[in-house]
């Protein structure tokens, strides 16, 4: 084995030989090698490099301070933790994210990749750890068991921010069609069959508000997230370091993330418990359910196009079959479906990692972060598809709705106040055997004058009454 293209690394089971290129060491390698498991690595998940990152450079930061590290080593293990908060060497962190060890392999790949890095900007060969050491510097006073939840935390948090901001994208695209639709009256429906009218604009306005609500739930649930447990090392009794540390380290990390973080008011139940991640995937399995809902709702609308509702028209993506020559489906709100099934099973994911806890740590944190990641990125990626690609198209089928109003039984809803429960009733009756509209009913049994009826069925009376009433 060539020593030119080879280092040798130890650990306590031994040397090993890594890639001299790599700026990764021994306990990564053998990570590498105990957990092919997802195919997917710490790398391919910018969130959470940038936030180990973050982390390593406000504990680096407090030691200084503390007097811990000498400068030298300090502002290395600093300069390289910047490099890679700016999206460098995320090809070194290899480890599959799907890993045993409670986050270990993750954190000792972020110690090394730090260390390796800081050593070149020191002068040092990779792996002159007699210089600048993975664990006795860029780790000095935390454990992984500190570390990897406080990442966690953050990545989630970032992420969140930006699935806020694509509910924001999705809401002004339901918005502006509630605005467009505003006076396109129809059918309203329960149970599938015909309720009482309304307009499609009230239709699409329901969907943002929604998304509102959806909104404000996410954000009171990612707030929970700023309490972090960085100095309470291995169990959280702070065992190894220093004091004061958990206090500027925290006030280092707000600096370099730019949230106001604050410590745990009690460290050892902070190390243990998950429980803001099993609320905040269940406010996204919340999202998902009414996004889903959503587009369930677009996809029976636009349905047909000629034998079914075909109330609106989504914007045509693709060619939908291989054997049906010009059928088009609705792919983008089935995308969203789907990305709303894999949420609800990422919440029984989470669900089942935060009970199988046991004592004074969660060893299940890893599938945790895969998937809070893979539920809060794709509903993210779904949001802007569903807007960009399906929603800012839609088109009211206006001659379908008018049709389906003035054929629909559930009008004589509007005429009790008028007429009366029972005549309103036998109208129903008469419409459904005899396949005549409600309108010409009333007129043919003078229970109402034409002008009687224009009133009661006037747009305004039929889906704002409240507003009527008090004109």
């Amino acid at each position: 084995m060539s020593t030119t293209r080879h280092r040798i690394e130890k650990d306590l089971l031994g040397e090993r030989a890594v890639q001299s290129d790599a700026y990764y060491g021994v306990h990564t390698l053998r990570a590498m090698e105990n957990f092919p498991i997802s195919g997917i690595r710490i790398g391919q998940y910018p969130a959470l490099v940038k936030a180990l990152a973050a982390v390593k450079l406000a504990a680096a930061d407090a030691n200084h301070k503390l007097g811990l590290l000498d400068d030298d080593i300090a502002f290395a293990i600093i300069a390289a933790c910047k490099e890679i908060g700016e999206g460098r060497l995320h090809d070194q962190f290899v480890v599959d994210v799907i890993q045993g060890g409670a986050g270990t392999s993750t954190n000792m790949n972020a110690n090394e990749v730090i260390a390796n890095r800081a050593l070149e900007l020191m002068g040092y060969r990779r792996g002159a750890y007699e210089f600048l050491h993975p664990n006795e510097h860029v780790n000095l006073g935390q454990s992984t068991n500190d570390v990897y939840p406080t990442a966690l935390r953050l990545a989630a948090f970032a992420q969140v921010q930006d699935l806020l901001d694509a509910i924001d994208t999705l809401r002004s695209s339901f918005s502006a069609r509630a605005a467009e639709f505003t006076d396109v009256v129809k059918m309203g429906r329960t149970q599938l069959q015909d309720a009482v009218p309304m307009t499609l604009g009230q239709e699409f306005g329901t969907f943002a508000a929604m998304l509102a609500e959806d909104k404000a739930s996410l954000i009171e649930a990612a707030s929970k997230l700023r309490e972090i447990s960085l100095g309470g090392t291995a169990i959280g009794t702070g065992i190894n370091c220093h004091p004061d540390y958990a206090r500027l380290a925290c006030a280092a990390l707000s600096d370099v993330t730019g949230v106001a973080l604050t410590t745990a008011p009690d460290l050892i139940a902070a190390t243990q418990d998950v429980g803001v991640f099993v609320q905040l995937s269940g406010s996204l399995k919340r999202f998902a359910l009414r996004l889903s809902k959503i587009c369930n709702d677009l996809r029976l609308l636009s349905s047909g196009p000629r034998c079914g509702f075909g109330e609106i028209n989504l914007p045509p993506m693709q060619a939908g079959s291989s054997i049906m020559p010009g059928k088009v489906n609705p792919v983008i709100p089935e995308t969203v479906n789907q990305i709303a099934f894999a949420v609800l099973g990422n919440d029984v994911t989470i669900s089942f990692a935060a009970e199988g806890g046991q004592l004074q740590l969660n060893a299940f944190e890893p599938i945790i972060a895969h998937a809070l990641h893979n539920s809060i990125s794709q509903l993210a990626a779904g949001c802007r598809v569903l807007a960009t690609r399906c929603v800012d198209g839609i088109t009211a089928n206006a001659d379908q709705l008018q049709a389906n109003l003035d054929n629909s039984i559930g009008l004589v809803t509007a005429l009790n106040p008028y007429i009366g429960y029972e005549a309103a009733t036998r109208l129903a009756r008469d419409a459904l055997v005899t396949g005549r509209s409600i309108r010409q009913l009333v007129l043919d049994s003078e229970l109402l004058t034409s002008a009687e009826l224009d009133q009661a069925l006037h747009p305004a009376s039929l889906t704002r009454p409240r507003s009527v009433a008090t004109a």
